[in-house]
């Protein structure tokens, strides 16, 4: 299947990682692995600093040129380009699958997530309005008008490898800027096999394919594009600690950057809670991923009245998760992304033992299996214990119990990060006060369903921690213009 699904996608064993509206690349090559099987799917030559330089010129005499296209035109190309996405959802879904790992249901739901944010892109196109502001002079008026950036420089995780750079390319677009995009190293072969499709729509108008350009490579790269003052934006998906380096490098030169840092997302569940409907969502935002997405579950907030029969439900529902090869129908629950991320998961799992907590259930490494599987966890432990309080990218949940809802909402809010968040309760009060301005601080606020998972109309960001950047919907489209 590996190697049908790469010849769909116009991929080699060995591609260039460079585009500017010509494919070429020399720096290292890196090869990515399937973390299921350990197996090496293909290999990538990355961008060199030169390399670099060259894409960053030719997107900056791409971006003057597209600046001029009226933005119902631009929206006219990114609605070419969703129709070329969306006849590859299959492959593209599956070498995710393969290359990151999460599951294919979930792979193909990635790929379908840019497919939409390409339609919210078009309907943007003929949007993008500005305010006319009454003047205090006599016969005068003043005119909000919204201009594009220039370049948008694309960093994004190994998570999420087509929909973050898509909510980002298809609203820049249309926004009138050019894009550079750095994908993660270890799904390389995806970030080429996006470009490859969206090269050939701009090939065939006849457009600059340095538009959508790709500069393949690792943190050199991605330093050197938020040290650059040709990129007018950065947007940097990733860790806090990398985030941090960025938004300092790029604020050095008075760059726009756009943060999507980590998440500690918390979910409440009060004693009036619909159980069943909790415990189904608890294990979807738990699990999902792998406990990779940065809006998984990683702390569980129960209602003391409630809090034994929901662990025994919680615990039976864990046993019943299928973890294994991600391409099997009726697997759940995939390998984590690298050794790195298993290594991480022991150190967890030691760390909670060692802060006095316990695991109720899972805890080990699945070492009889090829790949870098672990088994989804749950622990019992303080709310304020270290371990709570770092974001580990494993399926490890940390149940607590608490007494009150001002308590449970003080925990929620006590963490360094502020992505995600949610109340299942059947209060009108309660809810009215999570989402008010003594409630939940998080930049994603739900009741009564998951963390994970996000509408492309509602702007998708967090507070604190997180980094402040708002992607996809609501009026996320004006930081990619001034």
């Amino acid at each position: 299947t590996t190697s049908v699904t790469l010849k769909a996608l116009g991929l080699d064993s060995y591609n260039l990682g460079v585009y500017n509206g010509e494919w070429s690349g020399n720096g290292d090559v890196v090869e990515t692995v399937n973390p299921a099987t350990g197996e090496v799917l293909g290999a990538v030559q990355q961008a060199s600093g030169k390399d670099l330089d060259h894409t960053l010129q030719c997107a900056t005499k791409a971006a003057k040129m597209w600046r001029e296209v009226p933005a119902p035109k631009r929206g006219e190309i990114v609605r070419q380009m969703r129709n070329a996405l969306s006849d590859k959802i299959e492959p593209l879904g599956r070498l995710v699958a393969l290359e990151m790992g999460k599951i294919l249901p979930e792979g193909i739901g990635e790929v379908q997530e840019y497919v939409d944010i390409a339609d919210y892109a078009v309907g943007l196109s003929r949007m993008l309005n500005g305010k006319v502001i009454p003047s205090e002079r006599p016969g005068h008026m003043m005119m909000e008008m919204w201009n594009p950036l220039g370049v948008v420089g694309v960093i994004s995780a190994f998570n999420f490898p087509v929909a973050v750079y898509g909510w980002n390319s298809a609203l820049s677009l249309v926004c009138g800027n050019a894009v550079v995009w750095k994908g993660a190293p270890t799904t390389g072969l995806t970030s080429v096999a996006v470009t490859k499709i969206l090269a050939e729509v701009l090939e065939k108008n006849g457009l600059p394919g340095a538009l959508c350009s790709l500069a393949s490579g690792g943190a050199d790269i991605g330093n050197m594009m938020a040290k650059d003052k040709r990129v007018n934006l950065v947007s940097f998906t990733g860790s806090t600690n990398v985030g941090r380096k960025v938004a300092l490098t790029v604020q050095e030169r008075f760059g726009k950057s756009l943060l999507e840092l980590g998440g500690n997302n918390a979910i409440i569940v009060h004693n009036d809670a619909d159980i069943d409907l909790a415990v189904r969502s608890i294990l979807f935002a738990a699990v999902g991923t792998a406990g990779q997405r940065c809006t998984t579950t990683r702390r569980l907030f129960l209602h003391e009245d409630i809090h034994d029969t929901f662990i025994e439900r919680l615990i039976k529902a864990y046993g019943q998760i299928r973890v294994g090869n991600p391409l099997e129908a009726g697997v759940l629950c995939g390998p984590l992304h690298t050794k790195a991320a298993v290594a991480a998961f022991q150190e967890g799992i030691a760390d909670v033992k060692a802060q006095g907590g316990t695991i109720v259930h899972g805890g080990n490494v699945l070492s009889h299996m090829a790949g870098n599987f672990v088994e989804p966890t749950i622990t019992s432990i303080s709310h304020d214990a270290p371990v709570v309080h770092r974001e580990i990218f494993a399926p490890i949940l940390h149940t607590i119990k608490f007494s009150n809802i001002d308590e449970a909402i003080e925990w929620n809010n006590e963490v360094g990060q502020g992505l995600s968040s949610s109340l299942f309760t059947t209060s009108p009060e309660r809810i009215f006060n999570w989402i008010g301005p003594s409630g939940s601080d998080c930049g994603i606020v739900n009741v009564n369903i998951p963390t994970n998972g996000a509408e492309i109309g509602g702007a998708f960001g967090g507070e604190k921690e997180t980094g402040g950047g708002r992607e996809s919907g609501s009026t996320a489209w004006q930081q990619y213009m001034r």
